[in-house]
């Protein structure tokens, strides 16, 4: 039976800033120059980039926002929830795995700018997804602030920022 060990191991995954474990697995060598952008940057963008992302029992990755959409993919392991904050407030949780006939998504798309985190449905499992961003992700565009600024800015979502924002340790 795989565990997640095994993965991380086969797959050389490292521990990610907003939990989880993650590898880059591509980055295109397509550049789009920081002036064709519409958002600000510091530096141009790969066209895409893409990474493996797992999550383990009661790990979950932290409340933050990236400035481009994010393609979330799932392989194998338990259900993720992902939970969404738009920039009007509006909250979302969406369950993706491989059990659509119980409403999960194989793909989910995260806007650019939604403040999002995510979790495992069954805590005592894993969850092996791939996130895919265009333009390509750049530390410089990914936002995570502790809890307390997200809860200035959406006090009616505490409870879910409470139970998934960052902390400093």
């Amino acid at each position: 039976m795989l565990t997640s060990k095994d993965i991380i191991d086969a797959l050389k995954l490292n521990p990610h800033p907003e939990g989880g474990y993650f590898k880059e697995i591509y980055r295109s060598e397509g550049v789009i120059k920081k002036d064709s952008l519409d958002f600000i940057t510091h530096g141009d963008r790969n066209y895409c980039t893409s990474i493996y992302f797992l999550l383990v029992q009661e790990d979950y990755s932290a409340f933050h926002r990236i400035k481009q959409d994010e393609i979330w993919h799932f392989y194998l392991g338990s259900t993720l929830l992902l939970h969404t904050i738009n920039v009007k407030g509006g909250y979302k949780r969406i369950r993706i795995g491989n059990n659509i006939s119980e409403e999960e998504v194989l793909q989910y798309v995260v806007p650019a700018g939604t403040w999002f985190a995510s979790e495992l449905e069954n805590k005592n499992e894993f969850a092996l997804c791939g996130c895919t961003v265009s333009p390509g992700f750049d530390f410089n565009d990914f936002e995570m602030p502790e809890k307390n600024q997200l809860l200035k800015l959406f006090p009616f979502h505490e409870e879910i920022i409470n139970r998934l924002g960052y902390s400093k340790k």
